[in-house]
Order: structure tokens, then sequence, then C-alpha cells
């Protein structure tokens, strides 16, 4: 018993001992610079709006951070200045189940837009920085057809894959969004998350037909509508560096991506969706 009371002795001075193994280090951080961060995406028939934030450290809160003191002016293709106003829809940040994607600027007028027209956005704060950008709209590419096709099984087990296709253009370097959103449009259906939402490039099949297919994932009776961007290689770019952004942050294993875009002296997008629909209702 006595040699056991040692033991126990011993082992408890080694744990207490072990404490003075443990350092703590103090990493001075280099100063970090806050950018403007400016998303805009023009639809024809459509209010001008954008999200203007400023990005942040890494370390610090997740939650984006609006600034008050920005100015947005939209640059029409006959050199028309259209102000868009601060007007921010806060309750979309917190909200996802809202339908409705957060802006913190928005014009008044839908916009009126045809293929090879110019726009410019200017963006500045009173603290002195400035973001601008230039995007032309691309000619719309029409969805050809839309189908489906069922799995063998049965019961709630019965899905569907769905099939959008299209040709492209001759030149190279198109690239396209293809969203396939479920349910009835009439009822806000294309206000919601899309079920599907990919992004692709013509360098593999350029002037060729395009078959975008998706995995089982609709049902008898679903509403399918999809809608097909033609967008500049900048969006497309701008969408494959925040996923691969995503996927890395907090991988250990990962090498840190960075985000690529056409806003000058600041961090975003600016573009314009120009789109083309088709739906389908599935056989039940």
């Amino acid at each position: 018993m006595k040699r056991k009371m040692n033991w126990l002795v011993i082992s408890c001075v080694a744990l207490a001992g072990c404490g003075k193994l443990q350092n703590d280090i103090n990493v001075p951080l280099p100063a970090y610079s806050s950018d403007l961060v400016v998303e805009c995406y023009l639809q024809p028939g459509k209010v001008p709006e954008l999200a203007v934030t400023t990005s942040v450290p890494y370390i610090s809160s997740v939650l984006p951070q609006v600034p008050t003191d920005v100015t947005v002016t939209l640059t029409m293709p006959n050199g028309t200045l259209v102000p868009l106003p601060f007007n921010p829809n806060y309750r979309a940040l917190i909200d996802t189940t809202a339908g409705v994607k957060f802006h913190s600027h928005i014009g008044r007028d839908p916009l009126v837009a045809k293929a090879g027209d110019v726009f410019k956005l200017d963006v500045v704060d009173t603290k002195g920085r400035h973001a601008t950008a230039t995007t032309t709209m691309l000619a719309p590419v029409p969805i050809d057809s839309v189908s489906y096709q069922f799995n063998d099984k049965t019961g709630s087990e019965r899905k569907a894959i769905f099939l959008t296709s299209f040709r492209d253009p001759a030149p190279l370097d198109d690239c396209y969004r293809l969203q396939l959103h479920k349910g009835n449009p009439a009822r806000g259906a294309l206000l919601k998350s899309p079920e599907v939402d990919m992004s692709v490039e013509d360098r593999l099949l350029n002037g060729q037909e395009f078959v975008l297919g998706t995995s089982y994932r609709f049902y008898p009776g679903d509403t399918v509508t999809a809608t097909l961007y033609h967008t500049e290689r900048a969006m497309f770019r701008f969408r494959q560096s925040v996923r691969d952004a995503r996927q890395a942050n907090g991988n250990p294993f990962a090498q840190p991506s960075a985000i690529y875009g056409n806003v000058q002296g600041g961090i975003g997008i600016f573009g314009v969706l120009s789109g083309t629909t088709a739906q389908k209702i599935l056989a039940k």
C-alpha cells in the first residue's frame, strides 16, 4: 500500500509540473487596411441594387460591416449618371428565409438595357476609399430544351435528374450561370435560394451544344424553372474564387485562395445578368 501511495504522489507531482511546459506566445499581427467590398448584378427590367460592405480581418466577427457613408453612382450607356441612394434592407442580413437578398443601395427605376450596352459603377466613401468597375451586357443565349429522367425506384425514392440544353456561340470565353428553382414562380419560388446554382465555361465545348444535368433530386409533380445567364468571364472567375476560398477556409492543408473580380480599388464583382428561362412540370 505504501508503494502505491508513493507512485500516486510522484504521478501527481509530474502532472503538476507539466503546466510549466506550456508557454503563451503573442504573435504580432500586421496592421489591416479595410477595403470596400462591392457586389452588384444588374438585370434588365429590375431596379438596380447592390451591396457595399467592408472587408474585415480574418479573426474578426463574421457579420458584414455595412458602411453608411458610401455614395454610389451608376453611369448608363448614354452617359447619364444615376445615383443609387443608401437604403439598406438589414432584415435580409439576419433572416435567410425572407427570400430577399441584402442590398445597401438601391435605385428607383427599372433598368433598361440591351446587348452591347456598357455600364460603369462608382463607389466612394468619406474615408477616401474609391472603387470603380465596368461591365457589358452580353446577348442572351436561348435555352433549347429542358427535360428530366426518373430513376427506376418507386414511392419516396422515385426522383429525377433535370437536363438543360443550349448551344454555345462560336466565340471563345463565353461563361454561363445556370440556376434551377423548384416551385411555382407565381408564388415567389424564384425569390428563394435555387435548388441548383452552377457556373460553366466553354473552353472544352466552344461552339457546341451544352447539356447540363443534375443529380437525382427532383420529385414527381415538381415545377422546375431553369434560368440561364450569359456572363462575362470576370463573373465566372469571381464565383469560382469565392467557392475556392470557402473550401480553403479553416482547412490547414489548403492553399489560401484570393478573390478575383473586376472591381478596381476594392473587392467584388459588377455585372449584368443577361438571362433566358424555361420551365418544366415533372409528371406525377
